[in-house]
Protein backbone atom coordinates (compact mmCIF):
# COMPACT_ATOMS: atom_id res chain seq x y z
CA UNK A 1 0.00 0.00 0.00
CA UNK A 2 2.69 2.05 1.43
CA UNK A 3 3.92 1.87 -2.55
CA UNK A 4 1.40 3.49 -4.33
CA UNK A 5 1.78 7.06 -4.91
CA UNK A 6 -0.34 9.17 -2.89
CA UNK A 7 -1.99 12.62 -4.59
CA UNK A 8 -4.11 15.48 -2.55
CA UNK A 9 -6.47 15.35 -5.51
CA UNK A 10 -6.88 12.96 -8.14
CA UNK A 11 -8.76 14.57 -11.75
CA UNK A 12 -10.29 12.02 -14.01
CA UNK A 13 -10.97 13.76 -17.29
CA UNK A 14 -8.80 17.20 -19.32
CA UNK A 15 -11.88 18.51 -20.76
CA UNK A 16 -12.81 22.11 -19.80
CA UNK A 17 -13.98 20.91 -16.50
CA UNK A 18 -11.17 18.24 -15.41
CA UNK A 19 -8.45 21.44 -16.61
CA UNK A 20 -10.32 24.22 -15.10
CA UNK A 21 -10.64 21.66 -11.43
CA UNK A 22 -6.32 20.88 -12.06
CA UNK A 23 -5.82 24.45 -12.33
CA UNK A 24 -7.59 25.28 -8.89
CA UNK A 25 -6.60 22.77 -6.67
CA UNK A 26 -2.90 22.87 -8.21
CA UNK A 27 -2.38 27.01 -7.32
CA UNK A 28 -4.07 25.97 -4.20
CA UNK A 29 -0.80 23.86 -3.23
CA UNK A 30 -2.66 20.28 -3.20
CA UNK A 31 -0.51 17.34 -5.05
CA UNK A 32 -2.49 17.13 -8.06
CA UNK A 33 -2.69 14.31 -10.64
CA UNK A 34 -4.77 14.47 -14.05
CA UNK A 35 -5.61 11.16 -15.51
CA UNK A 36 -5.94 12.93 -19.03
CA UNK A 37 -7.50 9.69 -20.96
CA UNK A 38 -5.57 8.51 -24.07
CA UNK A 39 -7.35 10.98 -26.02
CA UNK A 40 -6.53 13.81 -23.61
CA UNK A 41 -8.53 17.30 -24.18
CA UNK A 42 -12.51 16.31 -24.03
CA UNK A 43 -15.08 16.98 -26.98
CA UNK A 44 -13.24 20.96 -27.78
CA UNK A 45 -10.39 19.04 -29.42
CA UNK A 46 -12.75 17.84 -32.18
CA UNK A 47 -14.24 21.27 -32.60
CA UNK A 48 -12.44 24.18 -34.38
CA UNK A 49 -13.27 27.68 -33.99
CA UNK A 50 -14.56 28.87 -30.32
CA UNK A 51 -16.13 31.83 -30.31
CA UNK A 52 -18.23 32.08 -26.88
CA UNK A 53 -15.50 30.96 -24.51
CA UNK A 54 -14.92 34.81 -22.51
CA UNK A 55 -11.24 36.15 -23.04
CA UNK A 56 -10.81 35.28 -26.48
CA UNK A 57 -12.71 38.36 -28.45
CA UNK A 58 -11.38 36.98 -32.02
CA UNK A 59 -12.30 33.40 -31.27
CA UNK A 60 -9.81 30.60 -30.50
CA UNK A 61 -9.53 27.14 -32.16
CA UNK A 62 -10.55 24.38 -29.73
CA UNK A 63 -7.37 22.16 -29.47
CA UNK A 64 -5.09 25.38 -28.85
CA UNK A 65 -7.49 26.22 -25.69
CA UNK A 66 -7.67 22.91 -24.14
CA UNK A 67 -3.62 23.01 -24.89
CA UNK A 68 -3.65 26.36 -23.04
CA UNK A 69 -5.39 25.11 -20.35
CA UNK A 70 -3.26 21.91 -19.63
CA UNK A 71 -0.12 24.21 -19.72
CA UNK A 72 -1.50 26.44 -17.05
CA UNK A 73 -2.44 23.48 -15.14
CA UNK A 74 1.24 22.23 -15.19
CA UNK A 75 2.25 25.74 -14.71
CA UNK A 76 0.73 25.22 -11.16
CA UNK A 77 2.66 22.04 -10.45
CA UNK A 78 -0.51 19.54 -11.76
CA UNK A 79 0.95 16.00 -12.83
CA UNK A 80 -0.45 14.90 -15.97
CA UNK A 81 -0.27 11.62 -17.48
CA UNK A 82 -2.29 10.78 -21.13
CA UNK A 83 -3.88 7.22 -20.21
CA UNK A 84 -7.15 6.26 -19.13
CA UNK A 85 -8.26 5.11 -15.97
CA UNK A 86 -9.26 1.15 -15.88
CA UNK A 87 -10.53 0.55 -12.19
CA UNK A 88 -11.63 2.61 -9.21
CA UNK A 89 -12.09 1.56 -5.66
CA UNK A 90 -14.38 4.07 -3.23
CA UNK A 91 -14.47 1.56 -0.56
CA UNK A 92 -11.55 3.11 1.80
CA UNK A 93 -10.02 5.93 1.76
CA UNK A 94 -7.28 7.21 0.16
CA UNK A 95 -9.67 6.09 -2.90
CA UNK A 96 -7.70 4.21 -5.42
CA UNK A 97 -7.50 4.47 -9.31
CA UNK A 98 -5.97 2.25 -11.62
CA UNK A 99 -4.60 3.22 -14.99
CA UNK A 100 -3.08 0.26 -17.26
CA UNK A 101 -1.67 -1.69 -14.69
CA UNK A 102 -0.46 0.71 -12.01
CA UNK A 103 -2.61 1.82 -9.01
CA UNK A 104 -2.53 5.58 -7.56
CA UNK A 105 -3.93 6.79 -4.47
CA UNK A 106 -6.27 9.89 -3.66
CA UNK A 107 -7.71 11.87 -0.88
CA UNK A 108 -10.21 13.21 -2.56
CA UNK A 109 -11.65 12.71 -6.53
CA UNK A 110 -12.52 15.10 -9.33
CA UNK A 111 -15.03 12.95 -12.58
CA UNK A 112 -14.86 15.15 -14.76
CA UNK A 113 -15.29 12.38 -17.82
CA UNK A 114 -17.96 13.72 -19.93
CA UNK A 115 -19.96 12.24 -22.27
CA UNK A 116 -19.76 11.59 -26.15
CA UNK A 117 -21.84 12.40 -28.21
CA UNK A 118 -24.18 9.87 -30.32
CA UNK A 119 -23.30 9.56 -34.01
CA UNK A 120 -25.07 8.12 -37.10
CA UNK A 121 -22.05 5.63 -37.33
CA UNK A 122 -21.23 6.95 -41.42
CA UNK A 123 -17.55 7.01 -42.81
CA UNK A 124 -18.51 10.53 -43.76
CA UNK A 125 -19.94 12.41 -40.85
CA UNK A 126 -16.41 11.61 -38.69
CA UNK A 127 -14.24 13.26 -41.82
CA UNK A 128 -15.94 16.04 -41.44
CA UNK A 129 -16.53 16.92 -38.04
CA UNK A 130 -15.16 20.05 -36.94
CA UNK A 131 -15.58 21.00 -40.97
CA UNK A 132 -20.03 21.51 -40.85
CA UNK A 133 -20.63 18.18 -38.89
CA UNK A 134 -21.18 19.02 -35.16
CA UNK A 135 -22.94 17.72 -32.13
CA UNK A 136 -23.62 21.41 -30.42
CA UNK A 137 -25.57 23.34 -32.20
CA UNK A 138 -25.06 26.52 -29.37
CA UNK A 139 -21.32 26.23 -30.19
CA UNK A 140 -21.41 25.81 -33.78
CA UNK A 141 -24.23 26.72 -35.69
CA UNK A 142 -23.25 31.19 -34.62
CA UNK A 143 -20.56 30.10 -37.84
CA UNK A 144 -22.95 29.65 -40.46
CA UNK A 145 -25.02 33.09 -39.85
CA UNK A 146 -26.99 33.55 -43.03
CA UNK A 147 -26.41 30.17 -44.31
CA UNK A 148 -29.24 29.20 -47.12
CA UNK A 149 -30.10 25.52 -44.90
CA UNK A 150 -28.79 24.18 -41.77
CA UNK A 151 -29.64 20.38 -41.14
CA UNK A 152 -30.71 19.10 -38.21
CA UNK A 153 -30.92 15.27 -36.71
CA UNK A 154 -32.94 13.88 -33.90
CA UNK A 155 -36.36 14.00 -32.86
CA UNK A 156 -36.02 14.84 -28.62
CA UNK A 157 -35.93 17.85 -27.02
CA UNK A 158 -32.27 18.76 -28.13
CA UNK A 159 -32.88 18.32 -31.74
CA UNK A 160 -35.89 20.69 -31.43
CA UNK A 161 -33.88 22.91 -29.98
CA UNK A 162 -31.12 23.08 -31.62
CA UNK A 163 -33.43 23.48 -35.03
CA UNK A 164 -35.27 26.09 -33.39
CA UNK A 165 -31.75 27.74 -32.10
CA UNK A 166 -30.56 27.40 -35.55
CA UNK A 167 -33.84 29.01 -37.44
CA UNK A 168 -32.18 32.35 -36.27
CA UNK A 169 -29.43 31.86 -37.95
CA UNK A 170 -30.02 30.38 -41.34
CA UNK A 171 -32.51 31.50 -44.02
CA UNK A 172 -34.08 27.85 -43.69
CA UNK A 173 -33.49 24.81 -41.14
CA UNK A 174 -34.42 20.72 -42.41
CA UNK A 175 -35.00 18.78 -39.51
CA UNK A 176 -35.18 15.31 -39.96
CA UNK A 177 -36.16 12.54 -37.76
CA UNK A 178 -36.36 8.44 -38.44
CA UNK A 179 -39.73 8.12 -36.66
CA UNK A 180 -43.20 9.49 -37.25
CA UNK A 181 -43.24 11.62 -34.35
CA UNK A 182 -40.99 13.86 -32.03
CA UNK A 183 -40.05 12.74 -28.22
CA UNK A 184 -39.68 16.58 -27.63
CA UNK A 185 -41.77 18.05 -24.93
CA UNK A 186 -45.36 19.26 -26.18
CA UNK A 187 -44.00 23.41 -25.72
CA UNK A 188 -41.26 22.64 -27.36
CA UNK A 189 -43.50 20.65 -30.30
CA UNK A 190 -46.00 24.09 -30.72
CA UNK A 191 -42.67 26.11 -31.02
CA UNK A 192 -41.51 23.72 -33.81
CA UNK A 193 -44.51 23.66 -35.69
CA UNK A 194 -45.31 27.20 -35.37
CA UNK A 195 -41.91 28.18 -37.33
CA UNK A 196 -41.97 29.03 -40.70
CA UNK A 197 -38.48 28.65 -41.61
CA UNK A 198 -37.80 24.91 -40.27
CA UNK A 199 -39.08 22.11 -42.95
CA UNK A 200 -39.81 18.72 -40.77
CA UNK A 201 -38.38 15.27 -42.39
CA UNK A 202 -40.32 12.57 -40.47
CA UNK A 203 -40.08 8.54 -40.99
CA UNK A 204 -36.38 9.72 -42.65
CA UNK A 205 -32.45 9.05 -42.57
CA UNK A 206 -29.53 10.29 -43.31
CA UNK A 207 -27.62 8.34 -44.90
CA UNK A 208 -25.03 10.00 -46.17
CA UNK A 209 -23.02 13.47 -45.87
CA UNK A 210 -21.77 15.28 -48.98
CA UNK A 211 -18.66 17.12 -49.12
CA UNK A 212 -14.79 17.16 -49.36
CA UNK A 213 -13.50 19.35 -47.25
CA UNK A 214 -16.63 20.75 -45.74
CA UNK A 215 -20.85 19.69 -45.88
CA UNK A 216 -22.43 20.34 -48.76
CA UNK A 217 -25.00 18.34 -48.31
CA UNK A 218 -27.01 15.23 -47.39
CA UNK A 219 -28.44 11.75 -49.04
CA UNK A 220 -31.49 11.10 -47.23
CA UNK A 221 -34.10 8.16 -47.13
CA UNK A 222 -37.86 8.17 -46.70
CA UNK A 223 -38.18 5.19 -44.19
CA UNK A 224 -41.93 4.11 -45.88
CA UNK A 225 -41.48 4.55 -49.10
CA UNK A 226 -37.49 3.99 -49.42
CA UNK A 227 -37.23 7.04 -52.19
CA UNK A 228 -33.58 8.76 -51.77
CA UNK A 229 -32.87 12.25 -52.34
CA UNK A 230 -29.83 15.12 -51.96
CA UNK A 231 -30.58 18.22 -49.52
CA UNK A 232 -28.16 20.74 -50.04
CA UNK A 233 -26.72 22.38 -46.67
CA UNK A 234 -24.03 24.15 -44.81
CA UNK A 235 -23.62 21.99 -41.99
CA UNK A 236 -25.22 19.20 -40.16
CA UNK A 237 -25.83 18.95 -36.66
CA UNK A 238 -26.29 15.73 -34.71
CA UNK A 239 -29.02 15.73 -31.58
CA UNK A 240 -29.56 11.94 -31.32
CA UNK A 241 -28.27 11.79 -27.66
CA UNK A 242 -25.15 11.84 -25.48
CA UNK A 243 -23.30 8.70 -23.49
CA UNK A 244 -21.67 9.82 -20.09
CA UNK A 245 -18.68 8.27 -19.34
CA UNK A 246 -19.40 6.67 -16.48
CA UNK A 247 -18.70 2.83 -16.72
CA UNK A 248 -16.08 2.27 -14.58
CA UNK A 249 -17.90 3.67 -11.75
CA UNK A 250 -20.70 1.47 -11.96
CA UNK A 251 -21.72 0.53 -8.16
CA UNK A 252 -19.76 2.70 -6.64
CA UNK A 253 -21.79 6.05 -7.07
CA UNK A 254 -25.21 6.71 -8.09
CA UNK A 255 -25.91 7.00 -11.79
CA UNK A 256 -29.65 8.34 -13.28
CA UNK A 257 -31.25 6.08 -15.79
CA UNK A 258 -29.25 7.78 -18.71
CA UNK A 259 -25.66 7.01 -16.32
CA UNK A 260 -25.46 10.54 -15.43
CA UNK A 261 -23.37 10.53 -12.13
CA UNK A 262 -25.82 11.89 -9.42
CA UNK A 263 -24.89 14.74 -7.35
CA UNK A 264 -25.86 16.88 -4.15
CA UNK A 265 -25.11 20.76 -3.76
CA UNK A 266 -23.85 20.81 -7.63
CA UNK A 267 -21.09 18.61 -7.34
CA UNK A 268 -20.69 16.49 -4.29
CA UNK A 269 -21.72 12.59 -5.27
CA UNK A 270 -22.84 10.45 -2.87
CA UNK A 271 -19.25 9.04 -1.42
CA UNK A 272 -17.49 12.02 0.19
CA UNK A 273 -14.27 13.39 -1.00
CA UNK A 274 -15.93 11.92 -4.53
CA UNK A 275 -16.86 14.93 -6.52
CA UNK A 276 -18.35 15.17 -10.25
CA UNK A 277 -17.88 17.97 -12.63
CA UNK A 278 -19.02 19.07 -16.61
CA UNK A 279 -21.09 16.82 -18.62
CA UNK A 280 -20.59 13.89 -17.00
CA UNK A 281 -23.54 15.32 -14.87
CA UNK A 282 -24.88 17.90 -16.64
CA UNK A 283 -26.81 17.14 -19.15
CA UNK A 284 -28.85 20.96 -19.79
CA UNK A 285 -26.29 23.17 -20.38
CA UNK A 286 -23.30 21.18 -22.30
CA UNK A 287 -21.11 24.09 -22.78
CA UNK A 288 -16.97 24.69 -22.33
CA UNK A 289 -17.84 27.96 -20.14
CA UNK A 290 -20.19 25.82 -17.71
CA UNK A 291 -18.10 22.64 -17.69
CA UNK A 292 -15.17 24.90 -16.30
CA UNK A 293 -17.49 26.65 -13.69
CA UNK A 294 -18.81 23.16 -12.34
CA UNK A 295 -14.76 22.37 -12.15
CA UNK A 296 -13.88 25.44 -10.43
CA UNK A 297 -16.78 24.30 -7.89
CA UNK A 298 -15.53 20.62 -7.80
CA UNK A 299 -11.97 22.14 -7.15
CA UNK A 300 -13.00 24.53 -4.21
CA UNK A 301 -15.13 21.40 -2.46
CA UNK A 302 -12.16 18.83 -2.84
CA UNK A 303 -9.76 21.80 -1.82
CA UNK A 304 -11.85 22.05 1.39
CA UNK A 305 -12.50 18.74 2.01
CA UNK A 306 -8.54 17.65 1.93
CA UNK A 307 -7.69 20.42 4.54
CA UNK A 308 -10.13 19.37 6.28
CA UNK A 309 -9.09 15.32 6.42
CA UNK A 310 -5.52 16.83 7.08
CA UNK A 311 -6.70 18.86 10.29
CA UNK A 312 -8.58 15.81 11.65
CA UNK A 313 -5.52 13.58 11.04
CA UNK A 314 -7.62 11.19 9.31
CA UNK A 315 -4.58 9.95 6.73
Amino acid sequence: MNAYKTYDVIILGSGPAGCTAAIYTARAGLKTLVIAGAASGGQLMKTTLVENFPGFPEGIMGPDLMFNMMKQAEKFGAEIIHENATHVDFSSRPFMISVEGEVFRGLSVIIATGASPKWLGLQSEQRLVGRGVSSCAPCDAPLFRGAKNLVVVGGGDSAVEYALFCANIAQEVTLIHRRDRFRASKILQDRLFSEPRIKILLNSVVEDIIGQEKVEGVIVRNLVSNERWRIDCDAVFIAIGYKPETEIFRGWLQLDEEGYIMTRNFVKTGVDGVFAAGEVMDKLYRQAISSAGFGCMAALEAIKYVEMIKSQDRI
